[in-house]
């Protein structure tokens, strides 16, 4: 939001320097990012002074020079050589003295100094208005009034303007701050309650007399269709307007807050925009049809010519400004139309000032890309009960710099008066949650001042109307946040104890597992990413889509519904590195995905993403470089697991639409995680080559398993393990994790770990045979075991191996 400090006065009863201003102001919650000097007139004339030419001469040595003498008002009379075709003795110019320096339209400052030019000497320069950033037009000098005094400051004939502007970090609560006006009434409800308690400083509201009656009436009536959209609409008509320049007390105004001036009719909409807070827009009554003005909704598909002469297409949401014939004309609290528009020859306008719905703007504005400051104030709230008085002022000053006359009253249809939110605080909540103890005098005094009305206090509670402009507040919390800010936070006392009840945190604490998670992948080379959960709904088919969570309102096509899966993100960061030469990439994300089981029904899921390409390790002179592969990523996911605590893990194929040969990782009966090669297609999507290796850790299951958990060390045994080695042949189909399957069947609690150490195949075994080394750990926590013990439950396995996975037993 900016604001002029110029302006900002004309509202206020006294006037802080711009430095005491910017410390108000963020102390009230308008944190002032920026307070930077604004001049019109870059360098602001400063130096420069008017001069009389009294003589003019041929330069002796140059063909297109000079030699003049220029009276000054003091001192003798200058010697300037000057190269301008049009200067003449009798001139009053804008001359830059020895000493001044000028700043061009274009172009670096310059200092003037005496110099010699084709040996003639020079005391200075006659301006021509680029040099000196009046303008752009370089034809020769500026030939002014003659009656003008020789010696008088450039800067008092041309009153270039200087401003401060402030820059705030307005929060999104804070609309009735989206004006100089609104800024102004925090002001001076500060101001009452730190300069002088006993003494109520009020906004200087714009005084203004309405403009004179037309001879001829013209009455443009108002049907508001949709009146849900529309609570209230204002309009008026003025006749015998005149389309021009707008003044420069005007432009300087509006130029001082970065608006470009463009005539007297739209400036005037738009001073009074950053007036009061309220939008307006400006008709050519000739264009609307059956003197009637239509708020309503229209077919979708129609079309519509707006300002920038660009032809969109409506929806059936879009509210619309429409003539008696339906016709529309503008696009409600967004956009006006381009056949509708003030164009030079206009002479009859149609003023509207209305309040349209916040939900309705903002998905017009954002589906046809139109971020107008008319709709995002909309969007945030306008003061309903402005809204006749914005018209009124705004038909005042076109009258007054237009020329035109009223042909008709204002017309206000507000067929449902918007009540006033009630909030009931109590002065105890209020020190309570603020910290501080505060007079009940106090807390009223600063309520009022912002326009708060009190309509019951009983000592112990207030029950307050709120005023329309302060849209946000509807709770008790909100009444504290308005006392703290202009009684100030520094105001607060900071307590010299603290007392607090320890927490206890849930057993496992999620953070501090997660904590635990990414410090060792961290630590092992990994990089964490944060990618959004807002992605492309392209990347999914269309069986994903459906069950996708589509956003309402999408800032772009690209980003419209909410991720059912961490894989096409990441895949988005893959892409990225890769296209700078960053190849070999370690990444891992905590993230969430979502579902829509059915309308209104939700599903949020944690996971523990990992994304591998490229190589384990830089290529060195000690040994080539490794490109990481399904084994390396099974190692990471298995250690992740045993980090936590988590064993007797079970493998199986799994099925996954993105992913080649994909594996689940089962403990205690519950999938924990899916790993695997990202599939060709997949690959290709995302322009990626080289080959990524993505493991989907689900992060709620590994949380709820450790819940589950008694304990996550045991005490290291006192008694040896043994172990015992075993060669398997079996098919060529049979996987390892058969085996483990079997193992695990024969049930013996000596039998800790099973270990695959060697895969050897050879014709010798046989046709489509293959041999597994497998090693086993046996442990007795309460004694040496026994080689009778062990063989017994070997016997169990080779006899279970043969049986179920017609395994031959290599000797």
């Amino acid at each position: 939001m900016t604001i002029s400090y110029n302006w900002l006065c004309d509202y206020l009863p006294v006037k802080p320097t711009p430095e005491e201003l910017s410390v108000i102001l963020t102390s009230i919650g308008l944190e002032v990012e920026s307070l930077e000097k604004f001049e019109s007139v870059k360098g602001s004339l400063a130096g420069l002074v008017i001069g009389e030419v009294l003589s003019v001469e041929k330069h002796p040595n140059a063909d297109k020079l000079n030699l003049t003498k220029v009276n000054i008002g003091s001192g003798e009379p200058l010697a300037i050589v000057c190269g301008a075709p049009n200067v003449a003795a009798g001139q009053k110019v804008v001359v830059a003295p020895i000493g001044t320096t000028i700043y061009p339209a274009s172009g670096e400052p310059l200092t003037m100094k005496k110099a010699k030019i084709r040996g003639e000497e020079s005391n200075g320069m006659i301006c021509a208005e680029d040099e000196v950033g009046l303008g752009a037009s370089h034809a020769g000098i500026m030939v002014l009034d003659p009656a003008l005094v020789p010696g008088t400051p450039a800067a008092d004939i041309f009153q270039p303007a200087q401003d401060y502007i402030f820059e705030i970090g307005l929060t999104p609560n804070h609309m009735d701050a989206m004006s100089h006006m609104g800024v102004a009434r925090d002001i001076c409800s500060y101001l009452s309650n730190h300069n002088d308690e006993n003494k109520s400083y009020r906004v200087v509201a714009p005084a203004f007399t309405a403009g004179t009656t037309a001879s001829t009436p013209l009455h443009i009536d108002i049907v508001v269709e949709n009146e849900a959209a529309c609570p209230r609409y204002c309009g008026t008509t003025i006749t015998g307007v005149t389309v021009t320049e707008s003044p420069k007390w005007l432009k300087d105004k509006l130029q001082a807050i970065g608006i470009r001036a463009i005539n007297n009719i739209v400036d005037i909409t738009n001073f009074v925009l950053h007036e009061t807070g309220q939008p307006l827009h400006a008709f050519d009554a000739a264009k609307v049809k059956g003197n009637t003005i239509r708020v309503k909704n229209l077919p979708t598909g129609t079309p519509f010519v707006t300002l920038d002469e660009k032809e969109r297409t409506l929806d059936e949401g879009d509210l619309m400004i429409c003539d008696g014939d339906s016709t529309p004309l503008c696009i409600a609290g967004v956009f006006g139309g381009f056949n509708s528009g003030v164009k030079e020859s206009t002479t009859t306008i149609f003023l509207e000032s209305a309040l349209f719905a916040a939900g309705g703007i903002r998905r017009t504005s954002l589906r046809h890309g139109l971020r107008t400051d008319a709709a995002v104030r909309f969007e945030k709230g306008v003061d309903i009960s402005n809204v006749k008085f914005a018209l009124e002022r705004a038909a005042a000053l076109i009258c007054e710099l237009g020329g035109g006359q009223m042909a008709a009253g204002v017309t206000d249809v507000y067929p449902v008066p918007k009540a006033k939110v009630e909030v009931s605080v109590t002065f105890a909540y209020i020190n309570k949650l603020s910290g501080h103890t505060y007079e009940p005098a106090k807390v009223i005094r600063i309520l009022e001042a912002l326009g708060f009305e009190v309509l019951e206090n009983d000592g112990a509670t207030l029950k307050l109307s709120v005023p329309y402009h302060k849209t946000d507040i509807s709770i008790p919390a909100d009444i504290v946040e308005e006392v703290l800010r202009i009684d100030g936070l520094n105001n607060v006392p900071i307590p010299t104890t603290i007392s607090i009840a320890p927490s206890i945190a849930a057993n496992p604490d999620r953070e501090r597992v997660k904590e635990k998670i990414a410090d060792y992948l961290a630590g092992n080379g990994f990089n964490e990413i944060f990618t959004n959960s807002i992605t492309n709904s392209q990347y999914f088919t269309p069986e994903v889509q459906a069950t996708t969570v589509k956003m309402i309102n999408s800032l772009t096509n690209e980003l419209d519904v909410l991720r059912p899966s961490m894989l096409e993100t990441g895949l988005e960061r893959i892409t990225f590195n890769l296209n700078r030469k960053n190849d070999d990439l370690l990444f891992f994300e905590f993230g969430k995905t979502y579902l829509q089981k059915a309308v209104g029904d939700y599903v949020e899921t944690h996971h523990l993403a990992l994304y591998l390409t490229g190589n384990k390790l830089p290529e060195t002179y000690m040994y080539k470089a490794q490109p990481v592969d399904f084994y390396f990523l099974k190692g990471y996911v298995i250690n992740i697991l045993t980090q936590l605590g988590l064993g007797n893990m079970s493998w199986a194929e799994a099925t996954h639409a993105d992913l080649q040969q994909p594996y689940e990782i089962k403990v205690k009966n519950k999938v924990v995680a899916v790993l695997g090669s990202v599939s060709a297609a997949k690959l290709k999507a995302f322009d990626i080559k080289p080959a990524v290796w993505y493991a989907d850790i689900y992060w709620d299951e590994v949380i709820s398993l450790l819940q589950k958990t008694e304990k996550f060390y045991v005490e290291i045994p006192k008694f040896p393990a043994v172990r015992r080695d075993l060669a398997l042949v079996l098919d060529r189909s049979v996987s390892f994790a058969a085996v483990e399957a079997a193992t695990k069947a024969v049930k013996s609690n000596l039998l800790q770990q099973i270990n695959l150490f060697d895969v050897f195949e050879s014709e010798k075994l046989g046709a489509n045979k293959k041999s597994y080394a497998v090693s086993f750990t046996f442990l007795d926590t309460q004694k040496t075991l026994t080689d009778k013990e062990i063989d017994a439950v070997m016997d169990k396995l080779v006899k279970t191996y043969e049986t179920q996975l017609q395994a031959i037993i290599r000797k």
